[in-house]
This record gives structure tokens, sequence and C-alpha cells, in this order.
């Protein structure tokens, strides 16, 4: 019931996921500047987010993070996982018991996996379009939600998605959900099309407030 992408690109991580259940990137999606990202899903426990950027942080392997992760976690066979470092190839982890037809993909720089899917060639969709598209992370990434739902995307109706990326700086320059819609991924279209012109405003904004340009009402954000 939900399939997710973990990507890298220079100093930039994303991640962009959607699912049949509710606020879905709110559980799913974990990214930490300059240490790399992930993706905990299938029966989500957030915290082997957290643990797998943990275990980069101190060591940088990502294949390490995610044997510490599987190798050390109760009920394992229960989770799928994804995990991408600041150099290498991403990869995923899916437990015996992950839901339905469940599938992963791997690039250097990306990783692509999901459970309950129409079919399991939707995270090689995922993979392949962003891999194919360009322009910004942002922009790659809802290309790639959108090419997975064209293909089938999940078993049930997706009702929510989120994509979110950091990059040089101590936040999440872009994090943007539709936590519940009937048409998520292009709600989230929406969003990014508001959000990209004015992403880098608000980090020099935060970085440098006198010389940043301002939104609305003086002082906001």
């Amino acid at each position: 019931m939900t399939f997710s992408l973990v990507v890298r690109d220079g100093e930039r991580f994303g991640v962009a996921v959607s699912s049949s259940s509710p606020a879905v990137a709110a559980r799913v999606a974990h990214l930490r500047p300059e240490v790399g990202a992930a993706a905990s899903q299938n029966i989500t426990d957030p915290t082997l987010g957290t643990g797998l950027l943990d275990r980069l942080a101190e060591h940088g392997d990502a294949a390490r993070a995610l044997a510490d992760v599987t190798g050390g976690t109760r009920d394992i066979d229960y989770r799928q996982l994804t995990v991408l470092g600041r150099t290498g190839p991403g990869y995923a982890h899916s437990g015996a018991h992950t839901l339905g037809t469940h599938a992963s993909a791997t690039a250097d720089g990306a990783v692509a996996a999901g459970n309950m899917l129409a079919g399991a060639h939707i995270p090689d969709v995922l993979l392949d379009t962003y891999l194919a598209t360009a322009g910004e992370m942002e922009e790659r990434l809802l290309a790639a939600l959108r090419a997975a739902v064209a293909a089938g995307g999940e078993e049930g109706p997706v009702r929510s998605a989120g994509l979110a990326v950091v990059a040089d700086v101590g936040w999440r320059v872009t994090d943007l959900r539709v936590d519940w819609a009937d048409d998520p991924v292009e709600r989230l279209a929406e969003l990014v099309s508001v959000w990209l012109p004015q992403r880098d405003d608000y980090v020099r904004r935060g970085l440098d407030p006198a010389s940043a340009p301002s939104y609305g009402v003086p002082g906001d954000l």
C-alpha cells in the first residue's frame, strides 16, 4: 500500500512517497543533511528510518547501516526499508511478511521500493522516470510518482503523497505533503508549482534575513 523513491544528487537528498493510507510522508520519509535519506514502510515503524540515518552518521556505509538495523530489529520480517548514503547505490530490505506484490530497484544514487503494488515493475518505473527526467530534484521526484501511478501504482487507490528534499543547510528545503485526497499526486504537483519559485528565497531568508525578499506579511516564515 506504499511506494517510495529515495535519491541523491550532489549534496541534495530527496524522498517521494505515496500510499493508500493517510499522511504517509509523515511516517515514511527520513532525511538528514550531509548524511543521507531512508524510507521505512510496510506496517511502518518510523524509528527504523531514524535508526538507519543514525548508523549512516556514524560510519557513512549504507549497506552496513541496513545490515545493522535489519540484524538488530525485532519483527524485521514485517518491515520494508530503503537507505541511501553520500556515495554509492541505495539498498533495500523487504521482510518475509511484506504485504502483497512487493519489489525494489536500485541504482547509483537511488533506490525505490513498494508493497501491495499493481505489479513488480513499479519500483523500476519510479527509478527509470527519475533518472530520465531533467529539472529540479522536486520536479524529477514528482514525475516519478506520476509515472508510477500511470503504470498502475498500488492495488488500491492512492490517497496521500509527499516529497521532501534536504541540501547543504540544516533543514528540509522542501517538505510538501498531501495527507488525504482523491488525487494526491496531482494535488502535490500544485504545491510543487507554488513552492519551487520561492524555495531558494526562503533558504536565503533563513540564512540571511536582511538580504532576502519577503512574501505576504513582513516577518512571516
